[in-house]
């Protein structure tokens, strides 16, 4: 999957991940794992980080999707 460029504050740069990667939140540090969803914001396990809604914020503190980074071992 492919997430345009400057998505995400560390990188600046295009980035591929895996549908499975995990995400974590560089506020809080909160890892958004695919596997287990999100049932605060009732996103279903196996739901990727991509796919979640424009609107989904970190369920930690509420940092919205952008501050979120690719942990390098998740990625292909």
């Amino acid at each position: 999957m492919k997430f345009p460029e400057g998505s995400f504050e560390r990188t600046g740069r295009e980035v591929i991940a895996n549908p499975m990667a995990l995400f974590e939140c560089g506020v809080c540090w909160l890892v958004y794992d695919p596997t287990e969803g999100d049932s605060i914001s009732q996103i279903p396990a196996g739901t990727a980080f991509v796919d979640l809604p424009e609107h989904w914020v970190c369920p930690g503190c509420e940092a919205a999707r952008e501050r979120f980074l690719l942990l390098d071992d998740a990625a292909d």
